[in-house]
């Protein structure tokens, strides 16, 4: 009983902090970078980016406890321990990977050293060992979905100790990195609405990877659109630079 009162109450924080998080994805995006809207809004979703994935990481460890007490709408064990346990798990720890370096990288940006300590540098392992056991558990239970979400958890690993282990970046690879954690947690949120939401509303299409792609290629052009323009705004420095 205590644990079917303490997954109830993840949840509801769950979809508090999410809800506001999916809301306020949108003004940093869209509005002026470094304006007072991008920083506050900002502030508010990565926040709450960090509680739901938190949240998140408690719905699906009691899923692993008790997975039909804690989904009675589903009789197959093996998958609710698989979808909403291990899958959510590492899902809720790249959320808190990519919001929490995303954050760093902005508050590093004139300490480049400082991104290699503390959560930040733990974390990076962490999500390693999460996709791994994702992409284990899809080929164990015929999952091939699992498998293939997991490799964004590997690319993210790599991609963010890139960054993280070169002694000297770039003057804007602080913020590519930045657009890349937060925006890549905000695939990852949406992500998790569109696809665990539609389990309850429509279990036949929850798993079909076209549902699941949408929100990360939508994502991926964001941070594309903008990678390019911190590049092209880099331009005429390096113009100046290679001047006579």
């Amino acid at each position: 009983m205590m644990l079917w009162w303490l997954f109830h109450a993840f949840i509801i924080g769950h979809i508090v902090f999410g809800a506001v998080g999916l809301v306020s994805f949108w003004p940093p995006v869209v509005g002026r970078k470094g304006a007072p809207v991008h920083r506050k809004w900002g502030r508010v979703f990565t926040t709450c980016l960090l509680w739901t994935g938190s949240f998140a990481i408690g719905i699906s460890l009691c899923t692993l406890a008790d997975p039909l007490g804690t989904h009675p709408h589903l009789k197959d064990a093996v998958f609710v321990r698989g979808i909403f346990g291990v899958m959510m798990l590492y899902l809720a720890i790249l959320t808190v990977n990519l919001a929490w370096y995303g954050l760093q990288c902005v508050r590093n940006k004139r300490d480049h050293a400082a991104n290699r300590r503390g959560a930040n540098l733990i974390l990076q392992p962490v999500l390693f060992v999460a996709a791994l056991a994702c992409a284990v558990e899809g080929w164990l239970i015929g999952q091939p979905l699992m498998i293939g979400m997991s490799l964004v958890g590997f690319a993210t690993v790599a991609t963010n100790l890139a960054f993280m282990l070169t002694a000297n970046p770039g003057p804007k690879d602080w913020l590519k990195e930045h657009l890349k954690g937060l925006i890549g947690a905000g695939i990852s949120v949406y992500t998790a609405f569109f696809a665990f939401g539609a389990v309850r509303l429509m279990p036949e299409i929850a798993l079909n990877p076209v549902l699941w792609a949408v929100p990360l290629v939508v994502g991926l052009s964001i941070i594309i659109y903008h990678q390019v323009r911190i590049r092209l705004s880099l331009l005429p420095r390096a113009r100046q630079g290679a001047a006579p």
